[in-house]
């Protein structure tokens, strides 16, 4: 399967004969990134926030996922979890979904806007990760070094890190350095998208930066 980030919170995830996923899809306004242009057949909306659940910017939509639950919709087995129980004292309190998309045996999580290190049920609920889709920049989401924490209790053979300070995004959020010094990394390249198969899952965690999509 192919992962593709566009910015912010923003992935495509397609695989050969199964349902495209969109994730989180942005107001370009709202963000600073470029404009969104995307197709698929299911978009998962993490929270009710211009940078994470607008609609108009995906084409060929038949299944708009906002609460959690359990989907099978065009051979994607999908598991929303709910997690803002632990961020009830926060002020900016937000009503966050994790979607955890399984493609025939690769599961890949998107933790959407969360705030706080899951507990212990929600981490049971989520089952095997092998790829975590996470924020790390702050703002209204984790920091580095609560990001990294998540990394160590979810144990993914990869992570893709997002909602991060860029030269495009216009929301102040830490930069990408932080969270790769938590994790004990340097400077990393970008790759363009990241291809995914079973027998190419690395035993130990790898963090993998993506470079948004432009037009």
């Amino acid at each position: 399967m192919e992962i593709t980030w566009y910015g912010h919170s923003c992935f495509r995830l397609t695989e050969r004969n199964y349902a495209t996923v969109v994730t989180d899809p942005f107001d370009h306004k709202a963000t600073g990134y470029d404009a969104l242009k995307l197709k698929a057949e299911i978009v998962t909306i993490s929270h009710d926030a211009p940078g994470h659940n607008y609609l108009d910017a995906v084409k060929g939509v038949s299944h708009v996922l906002t609460g959690a639950g359990e989907y099978e919709i065009g051979g994607v087995f999908i598991t929303a979890v709910q997690t803002d129980g632990s961020a009830k004292k926060l002020k900016e309190k937000v009503r966050n979904k994790i979607y955890v998309f399984d493609y025939d045996g690769i599961t890949v999580a998107h933790l959407g806007d969360l705030q706080q290190v899951p507990s212990q049920n929600e981490v049971e609920a989520l089952g095997t990760v092998n790829v975590a889709l996470i924020p790390v920049g702050g703002g209204t989401s984790l920091n580095a070094a609560k990001a990294a924490e998540v990394v160590s209790l979810l144990e993914p053979n990869l992570v893709v890190p997002m909602h991060f300070s860029t030269p495009k995004t216009k929301l102040s959020l830490e930069s990408l350095n932080k969270f790769l010094k938590e994790m004990g990394l340097g400077k990393t390249t970008p790759q363009s998208s990241l291809k995914v198969t079973r027998s190419g899952l690395p035993e130990e965690t790898h963090v993998i930066v993506l470079d948004y999509q432009k037009d």
